[in-house]
């Protein structure tokens, strides 16, 4: 019991703090924004004040001018995606099948994992139900789980992906296994979090957009060391309305 209410305390930890920077981020984008916006607009102005004093110098300062709307677009970008991190945009939700959208994940990544000696294993149950999501961001969160377990195995190795139900739950869980060295037991509570990364590759943000993509579907997305090592992600969506034939 003690150790459940541990767990259940830690989860609840990592949900708040989930929260906290998830709202700091989208404060910090809105904040950085207004600035970025009266810049944008005063280099416009300055480029014209520039013309107009130095009609012939404009291409001295062009380039450099070029250099610090470029940069300012970049900026922007970075706000955008911030805030698209922040706070999920409405679902496209429609009945789809999970095993088929699992599968098709398999096989996009087939040819990269074969280079490096990797084996990619479907381990789909059979007649799943269907489930209400949004096959765009659902496919988005697990090419990034996969990717991730190839960059954890690197070569040679195995990944299994797993699609099954749990009928107490009511829910579809999708499994990403690999074979790789497994997660750092102090890294545990911090992977999911923006720009955290563990490896050589990467910018440290698709597992967390795969838990942002999992919670707005009313889902979750975890992580733990395999018995027989490795690491094993699993993503929980669940069921919503009439179960179909799905698999």
């Amino acid at each position: 019991m003690a150790k459940a209410l541990g767990q259940d305390a830690t989860q609840l930890a990592v949900e708040e703090k989930r929260d906290l920077l998830v709202r700091l981020l989208s404060r910090l984008a809105h904040e950085v924004r207004n600035p970025l916006s009266s810049l944008d607009i005063h280099i416009q102005l300055l480029e014209e004040d520039l013309e107009a004093a130095l009609p012939r110098g404009r291409e001295q300062f062009s380039s450099r001018l070029e250099i610090i709307h470029g940069e300012l677009r970049r900026l922007e970008s970075i706000v955008e995606r911030f805030l698209r991190l922040a706070g999920p945009s409405a679902l496209e939700l429609e009945t789809v099948a999970a095993g088929k959208i699992a599968a098709h994940v398999c096989e996009l990544l087939r040819p990269d994992a074969s280079a490096k000696s990797i084996q990619i294993i479907e381990a789909i149950e059979a007649d799943l139900p269907a489930v209400m999501a949004d096959p765009l961001r659902l496919t988005q969160a697990l090419l990034n789980l996969a990717i991730n377990a190839i960059q954890a195995v690197q070569h040679d190795g195995s990944i299994e992906v797993s699609v099954k139900k749990t009928p107490a739950d009511g829910a579809i869980v999708f499994g990403i296994r690999d074979s790789g060295p497994g997660i750092p037991a102090d890294k545990l509570a911090q992977i999911f979090e923006p720009y955290f990364t563990t490896k050589d590759e990467g910018s440290g943000l698709g597992l967390w957009i795969a838990q942002q993509i999992a919670v707005a579907h009313g889902g979750k997305l975890t992580a733990r060391n395999a018995a027989g090592g490795g690491a094993l992600f699993t993503l929980m969506l669940p069921l919503r309305g009439k179960e179909k034939s799905g698999g």
